[in-house]
Order: structure tokens, then sequence, then C-alpha cells
């Protein structure tokens, strides 16, 4: 087993974050610039309206309105899907869906991506989103710059490790940059991976790119958080009250999670079920979304606000509750109409990010509990307030469903550009957190470093290092050896009574001078008489008591030998010990399964100990070559 180098050398992880964040600047440049036009042609100069957006003043957003012709969003909308769907099935079928999961898989698994994907990608993202999908542009930006990430990684050479660090780089870096966020998407950089860890080896070539990224994509958009500037105000005695909201965000989080996979796999067992291409799922899943919008504007004015605020990113209309704009009953309905249009949109291959989608549900249901909190307790939660719950709204639901929540607590502040809603923030999403249990919105995170490809080899090397040999050997009185003086007829005797492959040579004041093993006699075996120590080796590499299996394992690779004497430290021809490859790999296991909380499947053989089981002598032990 060759084990790869575990620390990267600092001069190519800077190059490597330098390209990344070149990459990743003028990727989700490329993208919000695309995604720009897109809008501009398909919803204003089509469909006839100018949506709500994000980071407008007060005064510039008070002027939207809905279009007179709502029902041209159908064909418009039915026609992003159905040239997203042909784009991505013909070309990718990775890039479908919401991309984040995408670049998380290719960091665990073989650390790569297609050259084309990130192309694909950003065509059909913006496709999606520019119609009126409900997506973000998060997922297809960390997906491009993943993409990017790995190509950089064909073409520099670079090893494994380097190849997943160039892609955790990029996903961070890429939601940093779109986001304006660029420490939160540092931090996400090693947070999103796992449910329960940090890959924080990411996290200093992630602050790097973040930057790099940022300062390239704000160039050119500008610099300002992307929430406009609103009015925020908040007191110690509504941090109960911030803790319920961490409570109601995980209940709808859970919702979130549920039917945004349940929409997935019903589109998937339908259209499997009647043999139809996958080309056309999105434009089904498009028709349904459209029909929705159309179905809730035919009840009501305010029902219409519901529907138009479900799709697109839904930025704007969460700018809109910011600004404390929108009626309670838009709250109230509203994160149950982006979540299915959200599930219906990407849950049928359309492609776009989850990551907006799901901080806009968090936010109306933020904005629905505080303005209720406001009705009921006017005195504790005065108008000022429920902006804060919006934002404590999108930091808890989202943090919990990513499993994120440092990251994006750091990320929606820097997008509000308020650190006073730290505090509150800190209550909600650690609530949120602890009740959401293993439930999560991005299925490609594994539990820990331990449960990643990445990681496997690394993990066994820290679980080695832990355990001495002293605790795994087989003791003196459990090893059978022989005498130089022995004849090698015993020898072959032995093995072939025990099944043992060799034996350690003892003299008569029972110290260690050889190992006789089958190797040793193969060529010699019609000779029985010859004695023991004309053929046996009389170089012989021992290991101490407390050497750590790993230690041994190393000497026996470096030397192709299975087997160790294990001798004390100050008396070297001492034999007190015994110890094989098969042991260690028994002791990796037995650890393994301690430290995962339960005995599971490991992906090893089962290993049966010759001279046990098989053996005709259970109690002894001499050499066994596994």
């Amino acid at each position: 087993m060759q084990i790869e180098e575990t620390v990267t050398p600092y001069r190519r992880i800077i190059l490597i974050a330098i390209i990344v964040g070149l990459i990743s600047g003028l990727g989700a440049l490329f993208f919000f610039e695309g995604l720009k036009l897109g809008t501009a042609f398909f919803m204003e100069g089509i469909v006839g309206f100018h949506l709500p957006e994000e980071g407008q003043t007060l005064q510039e957003i008070s002027q939207w309105a809905p279009p007179e012709h709502l029902w041209m969003i159908l064909p418009v909308i039915c026609f992003g899907g159905l040239l997203s769907g042909l784009l991505v099935y013909t070309f990718a079928p990775e890039a479908e869906g919401h991309g984040t999961d995408a670049a998380i898989k290719a960091f665990h698994g073989e650390g790569r991506i297609r050259r084309r994907v990130p192309l694909v990608k950003a065509l059909s993202a913006i496709l999606t989103i520019s119609t009126g999908g409900s997506a973000g542009c998060e997922g297809p930006t960390a997906q491009i710059s993943a993409g990017f990430g790995s190509i950089t990684a064909d073409l520099l050479g670079l090893s494994a490790r380097e190849r997943r660090l160039a892609i955790a780089t990029g996903v961070g870096a890429g939601i940093g940059t779109i986001f304006m966020a660029p420490l939160g998407g540092a931090i996400l950089a090693a947070e999103i991976l796992y449910k329960q860890d940090f890959e924080t080896e990411v996290i200093v070539p992630a602050f790097l790119a973040s930057v790099i990224g940022y300062s390239i994509f704000g160039l050119v958009e500008g610099f300002e958080p992307v929430f406009g500037l609103w009015e925020t105000s908040w007191n110690v005695s509504q941090i109960p009250l911030f803790i319920l909201l961490g409570v109601v965000s995980t209940a709808v989080g859970l919702i979130y999670i549920n039917t945004f996979y349940g929409a997935s796999r019903v589109f998937k067992e339908v259209f499997s079920h009647f043999n139809l291409p996958n080309h056309f799922r999105p434009l089904t899943g498009a028709f349904l979304t459209g029909m929705f919008v159309l179905a809730l504007a035919a009840i009501s004015p305010e029902a219409a606000l519901v529907g138009i605020g479900s799709i697109g990113t839904g930025y704007g209309f969460t700018q809109l509750a910011l600004y404390n704009m929108l009626p309670i009953g838009v709250l109230l309905f509203l994160p149950f109409a982006k979540i299915l249009t959200t599930s219906l949109t990407i849950g049928s291959g359309g492609s776009g990010g989850i990551f907006a989608p799901g901080l806009v549900i968090g936010g109306v249901t933020g904005g629905a509990l505080g303005s209720l909190l406001h009705l009921a307790l006017p005195g504790i939660v005065p108008a000022e307030s429920v902006p804060v719950f919006i934002v404590i709204g999108m930091i808890a639901l989202f943090g919990a469903i990513s499993h994120a929540p440092i990251a994006i607590m750091i990320m929606v502040v820097e997008m509000t550009g308020d650190l006073s809603l730290l505090v509150p923030a800190m209550g909600a999403v650690s609530v949120a957190v602890l009740l959401i249990g293993q439930s999560t919105i991005f299925r490609e995170q594994v539990q820990n470093r331990s449960r990643s490809a990445a990681h496997r080899d690394e993990y066994m090397v820290e679980i080695l290092q832990d355990i001495p040999v002293g605790d795994v050997m087989v003791p003196r009185d459990r090893i059978i050896a022989v005498s130089p003086d022995d004849k090698i007829g015993r020898v072959l005797h032995l093995i072939d009574e025990t099944l043992h492959n060799g034996f350690p040579v003892l003299d008569r004041e029972e110290k260690l001078v050889g190992i006789i093993a089958l190797n040793d006699i193969r060529d010699n075996h019609m000779n029985d008489e010859l004695p023991v120590k004309k053929l046996m080796s009389s170089r012989v590499f021992t290991v101490h008591h407390a050497c750590t299996l790993r230690d041994a394992l190393n000497l026996m690779v470096e030397h192709d030998i299975h087997h160790l004497p294990v001798v004390p430290a100050d008396d070297p021809g001492r034999l007190s010990g015994f110890i094989t490859r098969t042991d260690i790999m028994k002791a990796y296991i037995r650890r393994a399964s301690q430290s995962a909380g339960k005995h599971h499947h490991t992906g090893f053989v089962t290993l049966i100990e010759p001279g046990t089981a098989a053996g005709k002598n259970p109690d002894a032990k001499g050499i066994t070559d596994n």
C-alpha cells in the first residue's frame, strides 16, 4: 500500500489558489452578465415586467409592478426548460440539478469533472433562471469554478490530493464571489463537504482564491452587499424568539428537503416507467411551475404576488420583505410556494442552485414569524425588528439543512452588511442544526473525513499511528519457534500441521538468531536432514513494543516482508512477541468500527488466521504470509 503524501508544498497551494481565484472571478462575472442579458431579454423583453431586484433602494424597488400579461410566463419558462434539458442531457448529464452536490461528489470521488461541464452548466443555468425557473446562481457558479479547477489540475499535472484541493477551493471561491461574501465562501469550502467535519487544508487557499475572485467580480459589478440598506433593531429580550425561529426554520427546512428529493424521485420514476427521454424532464417541471404561478394569479392579487415571488432567484422579494413591503399573507404562503417551484424546476433536472431558494425560503419564513410576533407582541417585536427575523431565518434554515452553519452565518451577514446580527443568528442556527439531525439538502455530503475516499488512506494512517505494537502482537507463549540445529524436515512438518509459512529461530538461550520461512527451504525441501541454520535468514527486522502499527507496516512494505518479531527495546535479542500484516489489518478494522460507533462493512474481506480456525493448533502462532 502506498500512502499519498499528506502535506502539499505551500508554493503549489498558492499557485492553485491564484489560478482558481482568477477562474472563479472571471467565471462568476461571465455567468452573472449572461444571466442579466437573459433576464432582460426573456422577462423584460418578452414577458414584459421588471422583477424587483436585490440591492435596490426603497425608492427604486417600489416602482416594480406585476405584468399585464402574466400568461406569457408559461411559454417562456417552457422554452427555457426545453433548451436547458436538451443541452444538459445531450452533452453533459452530470450538469443537471443544482451543481453544488456534483462538485461535492467530485471531491469525494475521483476528483475529476469533464471539461465540457462548466460551459454546459453555465448556459443551461442561464436559460433556466432567466426564463423564470426557481433556482439560484451559486450552485452553477460552484460547479463552474470546480470544473475549471479540475481542468487546471489536468493542465498542471497535479496529484489527486491537489486536484481535490482545487475543486473544493473552486466551490468556496465561486460561491463567495457570486454572493459578494468572500469570507463566508472560503469557510464554506471547508464546511460544506461534510455533515460534521471540516476540510481544514482548504481554508487558507480558499481565503486567497475568494479574495481574488471577489476583487475581479467587484471591479465590474461593484462591492456593495447583495441586499440594500435597511433599518435593523433587535434586543436581548428577543433572543428566545430567535431560538423559536430556529425551531420553525428546522420544520420548514425538512419540508424543503423532503419535497425537493420527493419531486426528483417522482420525475425519474415517471420518465423511467414510460420510457420517456430525460431531455424533456426539465420542460415538464417548467410547465408545471408556470401553471402553478398562473393558477395562483387567478385566485387573487395577493396570491399572484406569492406566485411571482416563487419564480427566479427570489432575491427581489426578499429585498421587499426587508423593507417591510410584503403583506403578512404573502409571507405566510411564499415559503411553501418557493419550495414547490424549486422542487419542480431543479428536481425535474433543470439546471440551477438550491442555495438561493433556500435563503429565500428561510428569509420569508423568518419574516412570517416576525410579522406574527409583531401583531401579537408589538411592544417586544416592533416593526423595525421584523427584517432581523428575515435575516436570521435565512441563516437558521439554510445553515441547518446544508450542515454549514458557520459559513452561512458569515455569508448572510456579509450579504446584509450588519455584523450585529451574529449574536441572534448564533442562537437560532445552533438550535436548528441540533434539531435537523442527519437530514441534508446536499446528498453527496459524507459524515466526516474518515468516510471520504479522499481521506481513506490518511484515516487508516491515523488509526495505525494510534495503536502500539504491544497491544496487537501475539505473545511469546503462543509462538512456535525452532532451533538452529532442528532439521528442515521438522520445519516442513510444522508447516503442514499448522499451516504457518515460517517460524522464528531461537538458540539454546532463547535468543532470536534468525527466521526460517517456506521461501527459504522451497528449493531444498528434498533434503530433510539439512539443519535450519544452513537455510535460515540471519538478518532479522524487528520492532519494539512501543512502535506503532504504522511503523511496523512501513517496515514490512519497505522490505517486502509479512511478519516482524517484537523485542524489548533494552534487549533486542529476546523474542517477546510476533506481529503479521493480518494482525495489523484486524486491529485497524476493530478500531475503525469503534470509531464509527458500530460494526459496519469496511470493504475488507474476512481474514482467517491460519493456525486458528484452519490449523490444528489454535493457540500456536508462527509466521503467516497474508
